[in-house]
């Protein structure tokens, strides 16, 4: 593990190709170093060119610290930089749809940290931008790391999600781990926990159904008390209803207990009979799956997949349970080598975080080639309406459109 997660912020460093794309990084945010400058690192196609903040200052420090050769004066000054190919956008939400859009209008390929924007009416716009439907157009990627992780690729082949009944979602930030000032607290910048945890919790259930929520059936939230803070969630719990009935539960905090706790999901499967040609005639074999992936968020520094199978062997005419018994097996696949079957030849090093991962499929449809994995505009859509709903039900209500979206309105 040491030698893994070691790799993981010290890896190899090829020789940069002469086409890399060259990233512009808008606001020298503390993300940024984890989800793009440390990954690029490894990857030969990339170059992290400039970075541009509010305070030039804070800009110069982090590009010292970082070794970006160029600092901005402005977001802008990036955007009408044509040696810049790509952009990076770790802004606080309320600022992710006008930068992101005036990145594509500018013909550059974004990449959009995640939640995409500040609400579903800002992602219909954003995601159906006409430029975004040019067969030479813009890249856009709303940035969910976690999705390109090996470990998540062979969560989802181990569930069946015409047979999952129920999917519960869990993640936690420590107390000390935020800040009363922090974005994430703050209304105005459609900051909350649902936001910022959430929409990975969301996410999980999302795809672990392979469908969408059709109702928030409840939302409990703890909401700050004062200014900005009163219609930010501190906690969430929220409860939906899915297709055919099933159910998908969510929790998440950013004031959690002081010893920090795995995200994990678990889906839980309805019986099925799975074929058994030793049986006599009159029985029937059946079987119920669980499986829960721990790590779900950051998988590279420890994960594991446990799966659960309860069969049972039953007469067909009434029922009777004549024997029952239970497999368990557990996973950890830090590479999709280590996954094996259908995804031994993809590429990727136990040493890659998820951000390398996704840097390689970004780079892989800006260059138009083969992606394994990706979030389309329909799925991040699907992600902002979900979180609209939760935010409904809770009565804090959806978070507010930007200024610039007022004004592309008009």
């Amino acid at each position: 593990m040491i030698g893994r997660i070691w790799g993981a912020f010290n890896p190899p460093k090829p020789p940069k190709s002469k086409d890399a794309l060259k990233f512009g990084i808008l606001g020298a945010a503390n993300i940024a170093p984890l989800a793009l400058v440390g990954p690029a690192k490894s990857h030969p196609e990339i170059v992290i060119q400039a970075v541009a903040a509010r305070d030039r200052t804070k800009a110069e420090a982090f590009a010292k610290t970082n070794n970006i050769p160029e600092v901005k004066n402005s977001y802008q000054e990036i955007l009408d930089d044509p040696n810049i190919d790509c952009v990076f956008i770790p802004l606080a939400n309320s600022l992710h749809f006008e930068w992101a859009v005036r990145s594509i209008r500018a013909g550059k390929h974004v990449l959009l940290e995640k939640p995409s924007v500040s609400n579903s009416t800002e992602a219909k716009i954003l995601f159906n931008l006409p430029e975004l439907s040019k067969h030479d157009g813009p890249v856009l990627l709303e940035a969910f790391h976690n999705r390109f992780y090996p470990a998540w690729s062979f969560f989802r082949s181990l569930i069946t999600p015409a047979d999952v009944v129920h999917v519960s979602s869990n993640s936690m930030i420590p107390w000390w781990g935020t800040g009363k000032d922090d974005i994430h607290f703050n209304y105005d910048l459609a900051g909350g926990t649902m936001m910022a945890m959430g929409t990975y919790n969301f996410a999980a259930l999302r795809l672990a159904f392979d469908a969408d929520p059709e109702e928030c059936l409840s939302c409990d939230v703890t909401p700050g008390t004062e200014g900005v803070h009163t219609k930010c969630d501190y906690d969430f719990t929220a409860k939906f209803r899915f297709p055919n009935g099933a159910i998908g539960e969510a929790h998440s905090t950013l004031k959690g207990p002081t010893m920090w706790t795995p995200s994990h999901v678990t889906a839980t499967h309805k019986q099925v009979v799975v074929p058994d040609k030793t049986l006599p005639a009159d029985q029937e074999k059946v079987q119920a799956r669980q499986v829960t992936l721990h790590g779900v968020i950051h998988g590279i520094f420890w994960h594991r997949i446990d799966v659960k199978d309860v069969f049972e062997i039953r007469r067909k005419d009434n029922g009777t349970v004549i024997k029952t018994w239970t497999e368990q097996k557990s996973h950890k696949t830090y590479s999709f080598s280590e996954a094996g079957e259908e995804f031994a030849g993809l590429p990727g090093e136990t040493y890659w975080m998820s951000y390398r991962y996704m840097l390689e499929q970004f780079v892989n449809r800006v260059k138009g080639r083969k992606t394994q994995y990706w979030v389309s505009r329909e799925d991040s859509i699907a992600q902002m309406k979900m979180l609209d709903m939760a935010y409904e039900k809770s009565g804090l209500g959806v978070r507010p459109n930007s200024a610039y979206t007022t004004t592309m309105a008009q």
